[in-house]
């Protein structure tokens, strides 16, 4: 893993960290509306983050969100595979059930730059109110304007399957609940797995998106310098769980989403300089664990 890092580090010169969100890009708002909610009825607020790649940026063309709700209250108890979670909508949704509701959430439709929803930045994506009952799935529907700029190069983003919705499945335990029946849930945008190269160098989307709340689980900060080692952080546990983060061009890193429990950080910066391992980091739910600022020397 160290040197597939360390070569993906040398990477992160050309990555332009001081883009904005093409769309209303915002730190997340964690108020609780004082609106009341209709009868029968429950407040739903999706963020949208990401998980980085090593690209300039990733464009995508969001239209219309949208959850399945069954409203006769069954539970479902998630006996899927979390690889399974996401997916195109050629094969979810579509069985006959009277209980099984799509309700479409209020958005802001238009063009993303994944690549700027990091480190702890995101966008509240779709919120609104929906028929009361279990969430099932969330289905996004994409436009044809997608692509994404390697090398100040932009190419075109095609759908691998030819769909133009991305289904990801939820478990009933996975929202963040306010109140009785305010939820909120966010959408982390795993760039790296979610885009294809072939042979012929064209780029397709294949989505790997994950969940995570704030209040169930935690995450982790520090700032790294010197900025110019353009290091690549790696966040993981003995489970094998594994995140990432690119710092922004100040040094800060943020990585959210992670289980309660013990993890290890690995640093891994450009040849010039040494990498770094830090062992034994709690996590706790609902809570940040800053590292501080921690020096890179060189070589």
């Amino acid at each position: 893993m160290k040197n597939s890092l360390r070569n993906a580090g040398l990477l992160l010169a050309v990555i332009i960290t001081g883009a904005a969100v093409l769309i209303s890009a915002c730190n997340k708002d964690n108020s609780v509306s004082d609106e009341p909610i209709p009868a029968n009825k429950q407040k739903v607020s999706l963020y949208l983050s990401d998980d980085p790649g090593y690209f300039d940026q990733v464009l995508l063309d969001i239209r219309k969100v949208e959850v399945l709700v069954d409203t006769c209250g069954k539970i479902d108890n998630g006996n899927w595979n979390d690889r399974d979670r996401c997916g195109w909508d050629d094969v979810f949704g579509r069985r006959d059930d009277s209980c099984q509701v799509w309700d479409s959430l209020g958005i802001q439709a238009g063009i993303y730059d994944l690549l700027t929803l990091r480190n702890g930045t995101d966008t509240l994506l779709a919120g609104g109110t929906v028929s009361k009952g279990t969430i099932e799935r969330i289905r996004i529907t994409i436009g044809s304007n997608n692509s994404l700029v390697k090398n100040g190069i932009t190419y075109p983003v095609k759908s691998l399957t030819g769909q133009s919705k991305i289904v990801v499945r939820v478990r009933h335990t996975e929202w963040d609940q306010l109140s009785a029946d305010n939820l909120r849930l966010w959408l982390d945008f795993d760039v790296q797995r979610s885009i294809i190269k072939t042979r012929d160098g064209k780029f397709y989307l294949s989505p790997y998106i994950n969940v995570f709340t704030i209040l169930k689980m935690g995450s982790l900060s520090g700032r790294i310098t010197p900025g110019e080692a353009y290091p690549v952080v790696s966040v993981y546990n003995s489970s094998n769980d594994t995140l990432y983060a690119l710092p922004w061009r100040d040094g800060f890193f943020k990585v959210r989403g992670l289980k309660p429990g013990t993890w290890n950080v690995f640093i891994n910066p450009d040849a010039a300089y040494k990498d770094t391992t830090i062992t034994n980091v709690t996590i706790s739910a609902g809570k940040d664990n800053s590292l501080g600022t921690i020096k890179l020397t060189k070589k």
